[in-house]
């Protein structure tokens, strides 16, 4: 499986910076202003390297190693485009997706965190970027390694296994036609937009990805996270990332 191939004159259209202002791993939130606590919070010597339609990016330094963190928007398109112009053009060799998700089995509870091992997609994204008629797609397997390791000497429980990239968000639809044409033998346990379109261009390139969610909602729960708790209340989540990053 490889890339499509692009035109050598084209320049990055959405990311307005040097290769050498970001660093190897990136560590990929929706939100861009998720992106800017995490640098405020978590980086030493943050700055910003680039804020093209407002998608902030930052670089600096945690427990002394060098680690960026950028919005990647909300849908497979927008994470398409930052994901591939960041593997492509700026040599970026890891992104770990930090995100939210609904859960979809009940033993799940708001904010218990998924650790994606599968990514299921009913549309055609992957036939779209290379060709590739695949509704699954994965993480890196050491990438993962990583984060589970952190999560093991912390003491955090992750719950593994299929999530499901919508074309929509799932609260705002019925979604029970979709989760019905499933196959059977997948057994998903939450649902977000952006992992498999993360997932299938790493793999392309045949670079590392992976995908964090904290559960912010749940089909089965009437605990629902507010605006202000998702841009800020996600921590465990983000350390996790972050430590994992910095693993040699």
């Amino acid at each position: 499986m490889k890339p499509p191939v692009v035109m050598e004159h084209i320049k990055p259209a959405h990311i307005e910076c040097t290769k050498d202002d970001l660093a190897p791993t990136v560590i990929m939130p929706g939100d861009p202003l998720r992106a800017k606590y995490i640098a405020e919070k978590y980086l030493k010597d943050a700055k910003l390297v680039s804020r093209a339609r407002n998608m902030f990016a930052y670089t600096g330094t945690y427990q002394g190693k060098r680690v960026s963190v950028m919005g990647s928007g909300m849908g497979m398109p927008s994470m398409s485009i930052y994901a591939f112009e960041l593997f492509y053009f700026f040599g970026v060799k890891r992104i770990i997706r930090i995100g939210t998700c609904g859960g979809l089995i009940p033993e799940m509870n708001v904010p218990d965190i998924i650790l994606a091992t599968e990514s299921y997609n009913e549309g055609n994204f992957a036939y779209s970027y290379n060709g590739d008629p695949t509704h699954y797609a994965y993480p890196s397997k050491e990438l993962n390694d990583k984060i589970q390791q952190v999560a093991q000497e912390k003491g955090k429980k992750l719950f593994l296994g299929t999530v499901m990239s919508t074309e929509q968000f799932g609260f705002y639809s019925l979604n029970e036609h979709v989760l019905s044409r499933v196959p059977s033998e997948t057994n998903i346990i939450g649902e977000e937009m952006e992992s498999f379109a993360l997932f299938h261009i790493a793999s392309s390139f045949g670079l590392e990805s992976a995908c964090l969610l904290t559960v912010v909602d749940s089909k089965f729960k009437e605990t629902f996270m507010t605006i202000e708790e998702r841009e800020k209340s996600l921590d465990e989540m983000i350390l996790l990332a972050l430590d994992a990053a910095i693993l040699d």
